[in-house]
């Protein structure tokens, strides 16, 4: 290609619409969580499945998010932002389709995993080209476009609710994704997409500066990020179901607060740093996981909120620390890191299980009664996850010690 065309492909680039495709991607693939959830008991009644699989079927969207983002992270160097992005639209519409069509187990486990893979895809196109685009300022920018994972299950958890209430079957509900996955088909399809002029596109390099001590210490510390808010969201219902708040309540405020903080995450993350918003972070997760612990009826509402102001920055601002800090590792760092924080997630809800069925245990032990178990045990486990931010303290307070080590 010589110059002038390279110059006049570049200035035909559309960075607007093609942030807009992937926030709208993402809002797909939130959907795909809180929909998933709301016609759970539907898919048991039809279908007369068990909770055990329940569990499977849902597990294999889990499942499909990491795959995608390590085969993304392997392969982006060589395809690029474009092809993944054409491969997750593949994958959502197909698997939209056979959920729709599906007669079973079998082919609801498979149109989950086609989901799963569609959102890895989704995630690992869209934060290294977003990086790439918005290179002078990473991680106020990815945490704009993470706005819309909370923001879209909000939209979900509505949407869901209201067509149940309309008495709409559980296949109309998964049929209305549709309609925003066509959405962001059509504003990529026929897009130039640019080059990744602002990215190490060496996969070798790539490889290499994943065995970094930082990239190391920050992989771990996403296991346990994501398990910080993750943990709490995902049992909300177990865990406030005794405690006098409605869990799906609770849900919607702490993910309606996540969405409104990281869209206006840039000043913020201007005036801390990247690590500064870290520690305050993990400050913040500690103290409203202690509160939710403690608290029962109106007050877990004002717990709920400070633990969405804790929380909202971890995911967006973890990625965009590996971006600026570790910028060797490129598109292939923010995907393993991204892969990790949801394979944990498959490592720690056995434990969280664990630990409500010993506390409840231990409560009727205990002699407490009958009607305040549930409670009792919710706390405890709250307890026991306010652990994870805890940790978060102490490595994020040496990370913020040592940050001009490895400043640019």
């Amino acid at each position: 290609m010589t110059t002038t065309s390279a110059s006049t492909a570049i200035s035909t680039i559309n960075p607007q619409r093609l942030f807009i495709a992937c926030c709208v991607a993402l809002i797909v693939t939130a959907m795909t969580f809180a929909i998933r959830a709301g016609i759970l008991t539907q898919l048991s009644t039809d279908f007369n499945f068990t909770n055990a699989q329940l569990g499977w079927i849902n597990g294999m969207a889990f499942l499909g998010f990491p795959v995608a983002m390590m085969f993304g992270g392997l392969i982006y160097n060589h395809v690029g932002a474009r092809t993944l992005m054409y491969l997750a639209f593949a994958c959502h519409l197909l698997g939209l389709v056979l959920t729709i069509s599906a007669s079973g187990f079998w082919s609801l486990l498979l149109s989950s995993f086609f989901i799963g893979f569609a959102n890895g895809s989704v995630e690992a196109a869209c934060n290294p080209l977003i990086a790439d685009i918005y290179h002078t300022r990473k991680t106020a920018m990815l945490n704009k476009f993470h706005v819309w994972f909370p923001g879209g299950i909000v939209i979900g958890a509505l949407v869901s609710s209201l067509m149940t209430k309309l008495g709409l079957d559980w296949q109309w509900q998964i049929a209305i994704m549709i309609i925003p996955t066509i959405i962001y088909g059509v504003m990529i399809f026929g897009q130039p997409f640019p080059s990744m002029a602002n990215s190490e596109t060496s996969t070798t390099t790539n490889i290499r500066a994943l065995f970094s001590p930082l990239f190391i210490f920050m992989f771990f510390c996403m296991t346990v990020t994501a398990a910080s808010e993750f943990g709490t969201q995902q049992w909300v219902d177990r865990i406030f179901g005794a405690s006098g708040a409605h869990p799906m309540l609770v849900l919607a405020l702490v993910t309606g607060l996540m969405a409104l903080g990281r869209f206006f995450a840039g000043p913020i993350v201007e005036a801390l740093n990247p690590v500064g918003v870290l520690l305050m972070s993990a400050v913040v997760t500690t103290i409203g996981i202690f509160l939710l612990s403690i608290a029962s009826g109106g007050l877990i509402y004002f717990a709920a909120m400070v633990f969405a102001l804790g929380v909202t920055y971890f995911w967006p601002t973890m990625i965009g620390f590996i971006s600026e800090y570790q910028p060797k590792t490129g598109a292939l760092g923010m995907s393993l890191l991204g892969g990790a924080g949801m394979f944990s997630m498959s490592m720690w809800n056995p434990v969280i299980g664990g630990w409500l069925d010993d506390a409840k245990a231990e409560a009727v032990a205990n002699g407490v009664p009958a009607e305040a178990v549930e409670l009792a045990a919710g706390q405890a486990t709250l307890q026991n996850l306010a652990l994870f931010p805890l940790f978060l303290i102490f490595a994020f307070g040496l990370l913020f010690i040592l940050r001009k080590r490895f400043a640019h």
